[in-house]
């Protein structure tokens, strides 16, 4: 999908707003949305884990940095890292048949890999070429798999089975993975992934204040997903058919 920055901020704040809500409102009950979270015990246990790695080494890892790096810095590094995207992305773009967006994101990548000094500058941003976000979990969706359940990671968080099935596609076609798996050479790994960690830090607080912070990643997840899926168009729930099950059970 192309990735419409001011859009798409907006859409994810009030998504969260949203959920938030929702959140506070909601209980700890185990099947909170039986549909798309039947494996929710599993899910809780594996999310609390997570979270626990993430309080004790992700977050201050990710403070410190943002902390002690440079904003410029912060900004090359989120740059550098968004530019190695294009292989992922453009292989998927093919796969989904959108030949003329992946036409634009080559010639974004080639105008950031050198105007921009290997992507350290988003200099077709400025000239005005889109930036896009597909995977391959975008793609089998796109294919047909819409629907699958959802599913905590270790270590990754939020997914789908589909989208699972998706990451390891992503691990093997991305740069920075295959320099880690071929070269074992971690350091761009690790500082990506500490960079983007550091960006949702200002997120921290509305997920400590939330009444089930699970519920909450989940339902934002997922309804960002389903934003993603369908290029920002998702379609609008037939609130009919849901009335009539409702009114049949």
């Amino acid at each position: 999908m192309q990735v419409q920055q001011g859009n798409h901020s907006r859409f994810i704040t009030t998504v969260l707003a949203c959920m938030f809500l929702v959140a506070c409102a909601g209980t700890q009950n185990r099947h909170t949305d039986p549909v798309n979270d039947p494996w929710e015990g599993f899910n809780r246990k594996v999310h609390s884990f997570n979270m626990t790695l993430d309080r004790n080494i992700a977050r201050p890892v990710a403070r410190t940095y943002k902390k002690v790096t440079p904003k410029p810095f912060q900004r090359g590094f989120s740059n550098f890292f968004r530019n190695l995207d294009y292989p992922v992305t453009l292989i998927n773009q093919v796969l989904q048949g959108k030949f003329r967006d992946g036409g634009r994101n080559t010639g974004r990548f080639l105008v950031n890999s050198t105007i921009g000094l290997l992507g350290f500058f988003d200099v077709a941003s400025r000239m005005g070429i889109p930036e896009y976000d597909e995977d391959f979990g975008q793609t089998l969706a796109k294919w047909g798999y819409e629907d699958s359940r959802y599913l905590v990671l270790p270590f990754f968080g939020p997914s789908t089975f589909r989208d699972g099935i998706g990451q390891s596609f992503y691990g093997y076609a991305h740069p920075v993975s295959y320099v880690a798996r071929e070269d074992h050479w971690y350091t761009p790994m690790v500082l990506d992934l500490v960079q983007t960690r550091a960006a949702f830090l200002n997120q921290d607080q509305t997920l400590e204040e939330a009444f089930d912070p699970y519920t909450l990643v989940r339902d934002a997840w997922l309804q960002n997903r389903e934003f993603k899926i369908y290029d920002g168009d998702p379609p609008v729930p037939d609130y009919e058919d849901m009335l009539e099950e409702l009114e049949a059970q």
